[in-house]
């Protein structure tokens, strides 16, 4: 929905003078932002020129929604991670890439410290408009901990051959989605590994406000795929045991008493914590550190000066729903045309339409092997059609990179 929201006049800024907007975080949300406002600012009818500085502590665009595939095929994990050089929508004069993180934010003087790779140099940016979408931190074997493409086909590659060479099964710990995508996908690739998915609850997704029909489905999907099933098993310990003449493996002890051996052990649990640190901490949540926001995305305005000039998007915004993918591509979206609302104030005097946020409902699109399963609005779905729909044959690259339009905006 569309409201009408009453901000400061028209500043009469020149409309040749470019804004200069500045995005932390390039991944889908982030590179959300910059590719709508491109096509509302690139207009024939009223151009205004922008300058967009994209800051990720990566070289490139991630499709996390892949991590679990990406772990289990190396031909996958190529095509998973691409150069924000070999973007063809980004490749224009007014966007420039910055590989570093963003330190420090001051939204009194719309600046922020950027440390740069690879030798963390300092550096200064001013900006017009600041974007917070640098998401959740979450640790490996959740996503990748590499900066680089290099450096990630190389962790990733390690990774398939310690699974790939297993002779005792792989252990993936926590039932949530990672886990359960991980060890479906694991199975799949490598039918001939051994996966076992240990739980530390009754039932998988336990940590989700899903009905227990939607965890009923998942558990019977993980178990089609070939995956054995350790419900209640809370992990205690895991011992590397080395053997003369044999490969180390793992003597892993659960809470109730149960031991087993392992090849690998696989730690799934996302323990994901925001990463917006470097805002100031009136703009976070005390509850979960999460960014506050108001409806229009723009940060609370009892948060910050200049409040209304910074925006926050996706994982990292403290809003209602599961945390998804189609989620943060809709609010980069949102954060785009909010911000060319004010654009349109600044150069033209217009009033600003905000494009609001509403309540996200529980929803969620799980991949299970060659099945996937999906709950929204239209109750649960599940099978080979629903994979289809949701994620294609590459858990959704192709989907989310067309809906992005990283390969280039059509006329």
């Amino acid at each position: 929905m569309s409201s009408h929201l009453s901000n400061i006049g028209g500043t009469g800024r020149s409309a040749t003078i470019p804004y200069r907007v500045l995005i932390a975080g390039g991944c889908y949300s982030g590179l959300a932002v910059a590719i709508h406002l491109f096509e509302k600012c690139d207009t024939i009818e009223s151009p205004i020129p922008i300058d967009i500085t994209i800051v990720d502590e990566r070289d490139g665009f991630y499709h996390l929604i892949g991590s679990p595939l990406a772990l289990a095929s190396r031909s996958y994990a190529e095509k998973t991670w691409v150069k924000f050089k070999d973007i063809p929508v980004l490749q224009r004069a007014d966007v420039r890439f910055v590989h570093g993180t963003v330190s420090k934010v001051d939204p009194e003087t719309k600046t922020a410290t950027i440390l740069e790779q690879p030798d963390q140099a300092e550096r200064i940016e001013t900006y017009d408009f600041f974007v917070a979408a640098t998401g959740l931190r979450r640790v490996w074997p959740v996503v990748p901990q590499s900066t680089t493409r290099d450096a990630y086909l190389e962790e990733v590659g390690r990774h398939i051959d310690a699974v790939v060479n297993s002779t005792k099964p792989v252990l993936v710990i926590g039932g949530g989605a990672v886990g359960i995508e991980m060890a479906a996908e694991l199975k799949e690739v490598q039918p001939h590994v051994s996966v076992v998915l240990a739980h530390s609850r009754d039932k998988l997704l336990s940590a989700e406000p899903l009905p227990d029909s939607v965890k009923e489905c998942a558990l019977e999907l993980t178990r089609q795929a070939g995956v054995e099933l350790l419900l209640d098993h809370r992990l205690k310990r895991s011992t590397p045991v080395a053997e003369k003449g044999q490969a180390v493996h793992y003597d892993v002890e659960f809470e109730n008493g149960r031991h087993m051996a392992a090849s690998q052990v696989i730690t799934a649990v996302s323990r994901s914590v925001p990463s917006a640190d470097y805002l100031p901490p009136a703009a976070l949540s005390p509850d979960d550190g999460c960014v506050r926001v108001r409806p229009s995305l723009q940060l609370a305005a009892d948060a910050l000066p200049n409040a209304d000039a910074h925006l926050a998007v996706g994982d990292l915004i403290s809003w209602s729903g599961i945390k998804r993918c189609g989620a943060a591509m809709h609010e980069g979206r949102y954060a785009a045309l909010n911000i060319h609302q004010m654009m349109l104030r600044d150069t033209q005097g217009k009033e600003p339409v905000f494009n609001e946020l509403g309540h996200h409902p529980p929803m969620i699109g799980l991949a299970v092997g060659k099945n996937a399963l999906s709950y929204g609005g239209e109750g649960m779905k599940h099978g080979k059609q629903v994979m289809e729909w949701f994620f294609e044959e590459d858990l959704g690259f192709r989907i989310c990179w067309d809906h992005l339009r990283l390969g280039g905006i059509k006329s």
